[in-house]
C-alpha cells in the first residue's frame, strides 16, 4: 500500500475500528457524519497529496448519502464497502473489516 494514503470515514467508532485491525500507517479522516461546502474544501486540501484515497460509509441511508456527496467531490476516491447485514462500520465485525481492507491492498492483522 502506498505510504500517502488516506481513508475517510463518517465517524470516531468507524476510525477506531479500523485502527484495531490496520497493520501498516493510514491516515484516517472523520466527516463526523455530517458534510458541508467547508467540508469538502478541507477535505480536498488534506487528500490532494495522497496517492491513494478510500471512502468507507455506512451502508444506510445517509452514509450512501455522504458516499454520493464524497464522490463528487473525490472523483478518484476508491470505494469500500460493509456488508448491508451490519449496516454500520461500527458493527461490522473485526475480521470482516479486515477483509475489505484486506482486498484493497491494505496490509491487516486479523483479530
Amino acid at each position: 500500500m502506498a505510504a500517502d494514503c488516506v481513508l475517510i470515514v463518517e465517524g470516531k467508532t468507524d476510525r477506531e475500528r479500523l485502527l484495531k485491525v490496520l497493520a501498516e500507517p493510514v491516515t484516517i479522516y472523520c466527516t463526523y457524519g455530517s458534510y458541508s461546502t467547508e467540508k469538502a474544501e478541507q477535505l480536498a486540501l488534506l487528500t490532494e497529496e495522497a496517492d491513494e484515497v478510500y471512502l468507507l460509509t455506512d451502508e444506510d441511508e445517509s452514509g450512501i448519502k455522504l458516499r454520493k456527496q464524497l464522490a463528487a467531490d473525490l472523483p478518484d476516491a476508491m470505494h469500500l464497502h460493509t456488508q448491508k447485514v451490519y449496516g454500520e462500520v461500527a458493527r461490522t465485525p473485526l475480521d470482516v473489516l479486515a477483509e475489505i481492507l484486506e482486498r484493497a491492498g491494505f496490509a491487516v492483522e486479523y483479530p
